[in-house]
């Protein structure tokens, strides 16, 4: 089973005329995903991929003649609050922002607005989601995962690759991998996702990817404490990064000595959860 997407998403991709929204349309496409329409403002009517997929020049449109209800976001970060908006207005059900660099104050904005319009959002600046062999919504490569019983969500791209593949070399598979993104405000956090995954009957284990910066991993060792009956293996990244520098993601930063990986390390383990002192260990430690 799946959470989120499954094989009957209908995906529009905004920006699919642009190199990283054609590169990774034509990597979903090939995947087998239903990926119905592109939207690109001003080539409205021009088709991609030798006629498969039409371009609107709106989201509204786009909804409208195809029925899609999953967007993922493939647009320069000056550009990325208005297409967010754009498409819960369409009323899309997941919106998916692949890109990075999108101004604090913009997302803002975007999170009042989608809270009032019901739309889910994940990003900015994730890698998206993938449920093996149904479908892949942003650009996690297809051929490092396998199907099986592990849910995976990550607030780190690289990192998500890494543990996905050590897994699938092991044997093991997952149900759904969910790339939140590391950004200060976001759409899904770890406590929504580890909801999802309680609920999901062949979601048995759950990796959890977590990073300096903020207080999301100490929220969802709360929330394991209260709600989880299944198992949880994770990795906090910047154990060795010094206070008040920003390590990668804008959210992954330590500052007046909060966010600490030893913090939340600490508050995770107090819940029960193991401890994978290398990305590459949580495959083993889930194999016990």
């Amino acid at each position: 089973m799946s959470i989120l997407v499954n094989q009957n998403s209908r995906i529009l991709v905004q920006g699919i005329t642009g190199n990283e929204g054609n590169f990774h349309a034509w990597q979903m496409h090939q995947y087998g995903n239903n990926v119905v329409a592109g939207v690109t403002p001003g080539k409205g009517g021009e088709w991609v991929f030798e006629g498969k997929i039409p371009v609107f020049d709106s989201v509204k449109v786009a909804k409208e003649a195809t029925g899609a209800n999953v967007s993922v976001i493939f647009v320069p970060s000056h550009f990325a609050a208005d297409a967010m908006l754009e498409a819960a207005d369409a009323g899309i059900e997941l919106i998916v922002c692949i890109t990075e660099g999108v101004p604090v104050r913009d997302m803002m904005r975007v999170r009042r607005y989608l809270d009032q319009k019901g739309s889910k959002l994940i990003g900015p600046n994730c890698p998206g989601l993938i449920t093996p062999s149904e479908a892949k919504v942003g650009i996690i490569p297809g051929n490092i995962t396998k199907p099986g019983n592990v849910g995976v969500i990550s607030r780190s791209g690289t990192l998500t690759y890494e543990v996905l593949y050590a897994m699938m070399l092991l044997g093991i598979g997952t149900s759904t991998c969910v790339g939140i993104g590391g950004d200060p405000i976001s759409g899904l956090n770890f406590t929504d996702v580890l909801e999802m995954f309680e609920m999901d009957p062949l979601t048995d284990q759950i990796v959890l990817i977590g990073e300096i910066g903020g207080t999301d991993e100490q929220k969802a060792a709360d929330y394991i404490s209260r709600y989880m009956t299944k198992p949880v293996v994770a990795f906090i990244a910047g154990q060795s990064a010094p206070p008040g520098k920003r390590m990668g993601h804008a959210g992954a930063i330590i500052e007046s000595g909060s966010g600490t990986a030893e913090e939340k390390i600490k508050a995770l383990q107090e819940v029960g959860v193991q401890i994978a002192k290398h990305p590459e260990e949580i495959a083993l430690l889930l194999n016990r």
